[in-house]
């Protein structure tokens, strides 16, 4: 899958500083792009695959834990707040 915004990389380089830089990139990344659907559908799937390539690695670690927190706080805020063919792509993409 291709997506259309860095924040793999983004998420990538905040890892090297630790969790409260994942937690920051997070903030920041959904404040500002909360409101554009295919933007948070990006940030939905990046945190999923974070999530799982540190569970993989290390289930008990800091940042599979923030992962899932973060995963589940984004993809909550689409499921409750896209609608209509918004809601749709979300839904596509992710499944």
């Amino acid at each position: 899958m291709e997506f259309n915004t860095t924040f793999m990389r983004d998420f990538t380089i905040a890892e090297q500083f630790g969790p409260a830089a994942v937690q920051d990139t997070y903030e920041r990344v959904f404040q500002q792009w909360h409101d554009d659907y295919r933007y948070l559908t990006d940030l939905v799937l990046v945190l999923n695959r974070k999530l799982w390539k540190h569970w993989e690695k290390d289930p008990d670690s800091p940042f599979t834990a923030l992962y899932n927190e973060l995963w589940a706080a984004a993809n909550d805020y689409a499921l409750d707040n896209l609608k209509g063919p918004q809601l749709a792509y979300f839904i596509e993409q992710v499944d």
